[in-house]
């Protein structure tokens, strides 16, 4: 009986290399299994159905969303297509109306051709159904559904559906238009789009809201000439940094490949981390909350510092830690009707004032709107001045260490077990590990963090501690297992 292969279906979306585990095929019964998971969750017909499609700018996202729309429409459903765009005008879709000559439609959910901030090699497809972010489990049934339609093909006794094409950006930039005062007059912000599809909207949304724009690479490519589309690598924001010098800019603000993750870098050429940006967003925003005394909760993810949820706690918010995943993250934020998350990605989560998704767009809005406030109070204010306020610990940048799929969870095993034999192993007493994502070893004042990452085989660690000296020390004795552990399992496949 034929297979169909499944491996690039993930914890948070389908994601892979094309030509390999990411393929048209796949893609076509990917949509087949989508549309028939949202019936059986329903109770509806496929013809009663409509979705959005669109896409980012790899130079196979094309193809891929053409083969998912004909297995979309081959099984019956309809597709409002979008067309190169943002992921987050994807999930602006879900909130909106479409109004045609006939009829006003809404979508049950949002398909996403799209490999966010990984090389151009990568495809991949994020999937929403009533404003509900895929978790893995959603996405077992779907691949579950698709291997079944593949195994046993059947003549299909549907009517195709339909497919109408439709502009979303500018609908997008009009709601933010209406959201937002032209508060932005004063302000020069460079902003990089790492030629993709962040340029066909944020630029032009910026300047409507006052600013004056710099643009780096606003022009669509799949090949990212430029540099990788990730604002969380440090490597990508060279540019970004040299631009802010060069004009006396503000700050800037970078974007991965399909605009849901925000990078900002102040006007010293700091790139600050998203559990720092996420601070700043959430003292701002909890500020009209404890004017009215309410106690809204926040979310974040393992890896951020222990100064985010202590400040957020002592501000009046009630921090909630969660596991990485923008799916995850999502999930939790509704389950606890938090009104704001993020990651240390970059990607942050409003429902103060918005919808709940990761939109790095708005964010640049948000961010955008908390400077001109600042300098309006005082015309010689420095976005800079807002990391010197918070309080401080010195915590590493992320390390991504590299590690095969199918070892991470055994060596993650291992290392948890030599720890709890070992705890003096950091030289610090442990007050504490966390095991909801990954380890998180909690000690006075700081912590170690490792977890696999969901998108790409390698760990992703961080380090925290009151000065630099033990930081690195928690980072050097980890790093020291690690290896032991990787040489370890290397001579053991070399044996069989």
């Amino acid at each position: 009986m034929p297979e169909l292969d499944v491996s690039a279906f993930g914890k948070n979306d389908i994601r892979g290399i094309f030509g390999e585990n990411v393929t048209p095929e796949i893609f076509t019964y990917a949509g087949k299994g989508y549309v028939k998971y949202v019936c059986e969750k329903t109770g509806r017909e496929p013809k009663d159905l409509w979705f959005s499609v669109t896409y980012d700018a790899r130079l196979h996202s094309v193809e891929l969303k053409k083969a998912l729309i004909n297995g979309v429409t081959s099984v019956g459903a309809n597709v409002i297509e979008l067309g190169l765009a943002p992921t987050p005008l994807g999930y602006f879709s879900e909130v909106k109306k479409f109004e045609t000559e006939d009829r006003t439609l809404e979508v049950e959910g949002a398909l996403i051709v799209t490999a966010s901030h990984n090389p151009k090699e990568y495809n991949g497809l994020k999937m929403t159904f009533h404003r509900h972010s895929f978790n893995s489990q959603d996405i077992k049934e779907v691949a579950a559904i698709a291997s079944e339609e593949y195994a046993n093909p059947k003549r299909s006794y549907y009517m195709p559906g339909e497919v109408i094409q439709y502009n979303i950006i500018a609908d997008y930039i009009e709601t933010q238009l209406n959201n937002f005062p032209r508060f932005g007059e004063g302000l020069k912000v460079v902003v990089d789009s790492a030629n993709a599809t962040a340029g066909l909207v944020a630029p032009e949304l910026y300047k409507e809201l006052g600013c004056e724009v710099i643009e780096l690479y606003s022009e669509p490519d799949g090949n990212f000439p430029n540099h990788h589309p990730n604002p969380s690598d440090e490597k990508t924001l060279d540019d970004i940094k040299a631009k802010i010098k060069e004009t006396g800019a503000d700050f800037g603000i970078a974007f991965d490949g399909d605009a849901d993750r925000v990078g900002i870098v102040d006007d010293q050429g700091y790139s600050i981390p998203g559990d720092q940006l996420l601070l700043i967003f959430a003292l701002d925003v909890l500020k009209d909350f404890k004017n009215r005394g309410d106690k809204p909760k926040i979310v974040s993810e393992v890896k951020c510092s222990q100064i985010l949820f202590d400040t957020i706690n002592a501000n009046g918010g009630e921090a909630i830690m969660w596991k990485t995943g923008h799916g995850y993250i999502k999930t939790k934020m509704k389950e606890e009707k938090a009104i704001l998350a993020g990651e240390m990605s970059g990607h942050i989560f409003f429902k103060d004032r918005y919808y709940g998704f990761d939109d790095a767009i708005y964010a640049g809005c948000r961010f955008i709107e908390i400077a001109a406030k600042a300098k309006r109070e005082n015309p010689k204010f420095k976005v800079s001045e807002l990391l010197a306020s918070l309080p401080q610990a010195f915590t590493t940048r992320e390390l991504r260490y590299p590690c095969k799929n199918e070892l991470k969870k055994t060596i993650l095993t291992d290392l948890g077990e030599i720890i709890n034999k070992n705890p003096d192993m950091f030289g610090s007493k442990i007050k504490d590990i966390i095991t909801l994502d990954g380890l998180r070893i909690v000690f006075d004042g700081g912590f170690a963090m490792i977890r696999q990452s969901n998108t790409e085989p390698v760990f992703t660690a961080r380090f925290e501690a009151k000065d630099e000296k033990t930081a690195n020390s928690y980072q050097e004795a980890m790093v020291k297992e690690l290896d032991a552990l990787t040489e370890k399992y290397s001579k053991e496949s070399q044996k069989v």
